[in-house]
């Protein structure tokens, strides 16, 4: 009889253990959650009617700034190596991303980097994942990093109908 104290106590030191070590990783995650999801300080709109089906779509915030962002090609094709360009018109930036996410089913992480090709010219590679539903509507959201400010334009746009 002498064993069970000393056999409660290490259980509740195993269960102690473990909830730290979940407290640590939800902690972790807290701290890294915006690099994976990242806060945009401002949301901008993209002009209605826009179709990037067909034409280059751009948002215009308050201040003048212009971001328009352009896929190719056209109609945008899945499993296909696409053409992903932004063009930035009254802003600087220190790094542009383009984010692909379902509307409405997590399609996993499809964000790109595009790397600045000048004249405020972003340009990178990205490619779509095949829906088991055949079609998809996409949020493409150009984020944008200028000084210690982020900009965020969610773009939709329905592929493979």
């Amino acid at each position: 009889m002498a064993e069970e104290p000393a056999q409660k106590s290490g259980s509740s030191l195993v269960t102690l253990a473990m909830l730290a070590i979940l407290v640590g990783i939800a902690g972790a995650g807290y701290y890294w959650s915006p690099l994976l999801l990242p806060k945009a300080d401002v949301t901008a709109k993209p002009q209605d009617g826009c179709d990037l089906q067909r034409q280059a779509c751009a948002a215009v915030l308050p201040d003048g700034t212009r971001i328009e962002l352009s896929i190719a090609p056209r109609p945008i094709p899945i499993l296909t190596p696409l053409r992903v360009e932004v063009l930035l018109t009254g802003i600087q930036a220190s790094k542009v991303e383009v984010d692909f996410a379902g509307e409405t089913m997590n399609m996993g992480y499809n964000r790109i980097e595009l790397a600045a090709t000048g004249n405020g010219r972003h340009a990178g590679e990205a490619s779509l994942p095949v829906c088991v539903s055949g079609g998809m509507n996409w949020i493409v959201t150009v984020q944008v990093e200028s000084g210690r400010q982020r900009i965020a334009v969610p773009y939709r746009v329905a592929v493979g109908f």
